[in-house]
């Protein structure tokens, strides 16, 4: 069976993707390999997206899903390794190909993780990616920064106006983002940096309860106890697989305006998978309403 528009990626982006094509009257298949609503399931608390005062990822995440799912949009859950342009697109899972007269590729991209043992167990139990989502929990306690560049930056300002103490986590012997920004955190009282030190494990059995360090000049190993600790060492997209068709920027996004169009005809890129300058839930939403309108203009000529 072919399908108008096929969407690889059930985050907040493919999920609206969805929703508005099937708004269109446009048949939809949406492929996701992990589970529905991407990063954002990695928030308990989200205070930041219009409409809910406060709402979980998980919960914002079902309700897009249900949403896209009760207009007619179908789900599958496939990891796809490609995609064969022409008149129709073949979209390779390792399950079944696919075919589509239109294809979104919202594929997200992956917090970058350190790879330590039981690091995904204590995602979401003290270990946390977006201080603006899950900085207010920890109001008042100690938190640490892993990560030196202006993300982790960001993060350590708004923390540091909240918690008790902030203690930076960085591998180099400086900070790597703009000056502004370290002048900044250097003026606050209750943020500590830690130069060339590097994270080698986590404390805690249910949620986290400290960090193993170690000094990368003198190998000397210490145990920081936190209350909560903050991984920003970046993203990472994974768009290899769709390069020879949307061509990447240096960083591995693809490369897309506002319009969301992919130079390939009929193939188009929304939410955190783009180039974009701000990778939030919201933004995400925006992406996937533009791609699937495009998507829809491009079907109609």
């Amino acid at each position: 069976m072919g399908y108008d528009i096929i969407i690889i990626g059930a985050g907040p982006a493919g999920l609206t993707a969805a929703i508005y094509a099937r708004r269109a009257g446009k048949s939809v298949l949406v492929l996701e390999r992990d589970s529905f609503g991407g990063q954002m399931t990695f928030s308990p608390k989200l205070e930041n997206y219009p409409g809910f005062e406060s709402v979980s990822g998980n919960e914002l995440a079902q309700r897009m899903l249900e949403q896209a799912l009760a207009l007619g949009a179908e789900v599958d859950m496939d990891t796809v390794s490609g995609i064969e342009n022409g008149p129709v697109k073949t979209v390779i899972g390792e399950n079944a190909r696919y075919e589509g007269r239109a294809v979104i590729i919202a594929a997200g991209a992956r917090h970058r993780r350190l790879g330590l043992p039981r690091e995904e167990d204590l995602i979401g139990n003290g270990l946390s990616f977006c201080a603006v989502c899950d900085g207010a929990f920890y109001q008042g306690g100690h938190v640490a920064v892993i990560g030196g560049g202006n993300t982790a930056l960001q993060e350590i300002v708004l923390l540091s106006e909240s918690c008790a103490k902030v203690t930076v986590i960085q591998n180099l012997a400086f900070l790597t983002g703009e000056q502004k920004l370290v002048d900044l955190i250097r003026s606050r009282p209750n943020v500590e940096i830690r130069y060339s030190t590097v994270c080698i494990g986590y404390e805690g059995t249910d949620a986290l309860k400290g960090l193993r360090l170690q000094n990368t000049e003198s190998s000397e190993e210490t145990t920081l106890a936190v209350d909560g600790a903050f991984l920003a060492i970046g993203t990472e997209p994974e768009n290899m697989i769709f390069s020879a068709l949307a061509p990447l920027d240096e960083g591995g996004y693809i490369r897309a305006d506002e319009s969301c169009q992919t130079p390939t005809a009929g193939i188009f890129a929304a939410g955190d998978c783009r180039t974009k300058a701000f990778r939030q839930i919201a933004t995400a939403v925006a992406d996937g309403a533009a791609a699937a309108l495009n998507a829809c203009r491009y079907l109609d000529r």
